[in-house]
């Protein structure tokens, strides 16, 4: 952790402590995990992770209105912004993930075919690595209270074989929830991407 990121750590654990009913009681643990997402993201992610449903609805309205609302009801929950359930994290594993970008400048509408992805834990952190594809998000996974994960990461392009750190090119730079469906599928949540949409859906089911 740098500087930067080590004062805005200290400072938030300050606020936390004097938070506690108004006595200087420590943050619990839990508290001090969820808010490492905070200090990693640059304060336009931050920004674009507060209007993720605005985001949401702003796309699905105008896909609507282009024509594509049959399409987008066949989704079902998939794209209803408030069909999250009670969260359970999601295991490691090799996972099978489909994107569909929502809104836009270009096509309103779009549905991919399935790719092969990975949840893993490397060095305490759980990850969110995209195996195939011309665009692939790749980061971490952040606690964030008992609800979801933030994603943090970057978009890896064609036959490049290594990602930009997150922070290094913020064309590249990626934030997004990770909330939970039914009792196998999860969605990824990228409000504002750089390229093409106005959000990017990522489900994400068991691999077979």
């Amino acid at each position: 952790m740098d500087g930067a990121m080590m004062i805005g750590f200290l400072a938030f654990a300050v606020a936390c402590s004097a938070a506690q009913d108004g006595e200087n009681q420590p943050c619990t643990n839990a508290a001090l995990a969820g808010s490492e997402w905070r200090v990693q993201a640059t304060e336009d992610d931050r920004d674009r992770l507060r209007r993720w449903r605005s985001a949401f609805v702003e796309g699905l309205t105008q896909a609507r209105a282009e024509g594509h609302g049959a399409a987008i009801a066949a989704e079902g929950a998939l794209l209803d912004p408030d069909a999250a359930i009670p969260f359970v994290d999601i295991p490691p594993g090799d996972y099978r993930c489909r994107t569909l970008k929502v809104g836009g400048a270009y096509l309103s509408y779009v549905a991919y075919p399935y790719f092969n992805c990975r949840i893993h834990k490397a060095d305490g952190k759980m990850h969110f690595t995209t195996l195939d594809g011309s665009q692939r998000p790749i980061g971490i996974l952040y606690p964030d209270g008992d609800t979801r994960r933030i994603f943090l990461g970057t978009l890896q392009l064609g036959d490049e074989q290594r990602s930009f750190r997150y922070g290094d090119d913020r064309e590249r730079d990626m934030a997004g929830i990770l909330d939970r469906l039914d009792e196998r599928r999860w969605r990824l949540l990228l409000p504002y991407p750089r390229f093409e949409s106005t959000i990017d859906v990522i489900e994400i089911v068991p691999g077979e």
